[in-house]
């Protein structure tokens, strides 16, 4: 039997009485075509009780582009909210106190400019940044393993990654300034025990290049958080958040030799699986989601996004994510779930999963340690060459009928539900392009060309790039002005 709930190595849950004391941060995720719709979606959520906003950025964002760039064409707001200035930025938090809500951004390859908006935000509104609370995803491993939103080559990426460690535990003590990522493996098709052992190899990455820059992990440990899937497979992915825990808490006491208890403990936000939504029968997805979040919180999450019905269609409409959070609320109000600490605890079967989910997760990591780390498995390709399998597998069941996947695979019907979808509105698009080319014309450009050398030069020396940047935000740099400078010194990762 495992050691009690806040103890040592947490296999219960990082905290003593869990949700008992306080519930997970229930955090909905939501962006869309302009910086004002997205602002108003945050402003609805917030009225329906959301306690965490989670950014959803367009491809033109997460990839260094500004709206107006040829590159850009076509992506513009589809997939999240384009922000390319610190007045986009001004626009999506209108009327939000950045002191009452904790902000979760889901950003990598620019997560330093991402960053540096939302530290001049708040130093427009009087915030100061040490009061901050809230998370970025910076985990640009994963980017290069299933995602594909990188810029520059690894090396120059982890400079910047480990840049922003510095500077929030110099600046910015409440905020995470990372959330390694397994959701993407898994949604790129993983198995659970490829999700963690995957995640934390490249979790073992973050913490040697911290260590190398002079950071102290028992500082930089507790402020590492993860962001899992809470996937198909129900008592599955509860031991696999079980075994997470207990799995992370030795990799830093025996591997990195930490000493502060906080730091040991894996705290991760889940969101519900994406890649087991369906287009038919879409109404189904309201069940799938409500089964995958109560895994999670018998997992013991600390915040939870839970999908809308409609995402395998389009962008959620306020009714389908007012469903999502609803499912939240009555796992939290209604079933009774947390006035218990885990309460599967002892569960033969629960506890024969979470060991096994120990031993497996435990063995992958070996072989990324034998390969040189997880850098050297995915340069050799390795990495991906091991989820397209698993992934290639699982579609196999599927395919062969072995893994029913209701009004996909089984009780099909013809019947089309209508429904309404989340429109995207052109007009913005054409409105976000009008605006920047209005904010370049009408700038300080010398001011700005002199921010961007500056940007390019520093780029080639060891200094951290933080505080250049948050000065060229102020100056009024765009996203694409200041991807470019670093392009130009450190090259892109083709």
């Amino acid at each position: 039997m495992s050691k009690n709930p806040g103890e040592y190595p947490f296999t219960r849950g990082i905290y003593k009485n869990m949700y008992k004391d306080r519930l997970w941060t229930m955090r909905q995720y939501a962006g869309f075509a302009s910086a004002a719709e997205s602002n108003k979606r945050y402003q609805y959520l917030i009225s329906q009780g959301v306690a965490g906003l989670s950014i959803a950025f367009d491809l033109p964002t997460q990839i260094g582009y500004d709206s107006d760039h040829t590159m850009s064409e076509g992506e513009v707001g589809k997939v999240g909210v384009p922000i390319t200035s610190i007045h986009d930025m001004e626009t999506l938090f209108k009327d939000i106190n950045l002191k009452n809500i904790s902000t979760s951004m889901t950003i990598n390859s620019t997560a330093a400019i991402l960053l540096s908006f939302y530290i001049v935000l708040a130093e427009k509104n009087n915030i100061p940044i040490n009061k901050l609370n809230g998370t970025i995803q910076n985990d640009i491993l994963k980017e290069y393993l299933v995602r594909g939103t990188y810029i520059y080559p690894p090396n120059q990426s982890m400079r910047l990654t480990t840049d922003i460690f510095s500077f929030c535990e110099r600046h910015m003590p409440k905020w995470n300034p990372i959330s390694i990522s397994g959701y993407h493996i898994r949604e790129a098709g993983s198995t659970a025990a490829q999700e963690i052992a995957f995640t934390f190899s490249n979790g073992i990455a973050y913490v040697e290049a911290a260590i190398e820059k002079g950071l102290d992990p028992n500082i930089l440990g507790k402020r590492i958080s993860f962001f899992f899937n809470a996937h198909n497979g129900f008592l599955e992915e509860i031991a696999k958040f079980r075994a997470a825990r207990e799995i992370w808490a030795k990799i830093m006491k025996e591997r990195f030799k930490i000493t502060d208890k906080k730091a040991m403990m894996c705290r991760f936000h889940v969101q519900t699986g994406g890649s087991t939504l369906t287009a038919h029968q879409v109404e189904n997805n309201i069940t799938r989601t409500a089964i995958q979040a109560l895994s999670a919180v018998l997992g013991g999450a600390q915040s939870l996004h839970t999908n809308s019905f409609d995402e395998a269609l389009a962008l959620p409409t306020a009714n389908s994510a007012k469903i999502a959070l609803r499912t939240q609320q009555i796992i939290a109000y209604e079933t009774g779930v947390t006035s218990y600490v885990d309460p599967l605890a002892n569960s033969e079967q629960i506890e024969v999963l979470t060991n096994n989910i120990i031993n497996e997760v435990r063995d992958i990591i070996e072989e990324i340690d034998n390969k040189g780390g997880a850098i050297n498995a995915i340069k050799d390709g390795w990495t991906q060459e091991e989820i397209a399998n698993s992934s290639y597998r699982f579609q196999q069941t599927i395919d062969r009928k072995e893994k029913i996947v209701v009004g996909l695979n089984k009780y099909t019907d013809n019947e089309e539900i209508e429904i309404n979808l989340q429109k995207i509105d052109k007009n913005a698009l054409k409105k976000q392009v009008a605006k920047i080319k209005d904010l370049k014309a009408s700038r300080d450009n010398m001011e700005v060309k002199n921010k961007i050398k500056d940007i390019e030069l520093r780029s080639q020396t060891n200094e951290n790039l933080m505080p250049i940047i948050i000065d060229a935000v102020r100056a009024e740099c765009t996203l694409g002005e200041i991807s470019d400078a670093m392009r130009n010194s450190f090259g892109e990762y083709k």
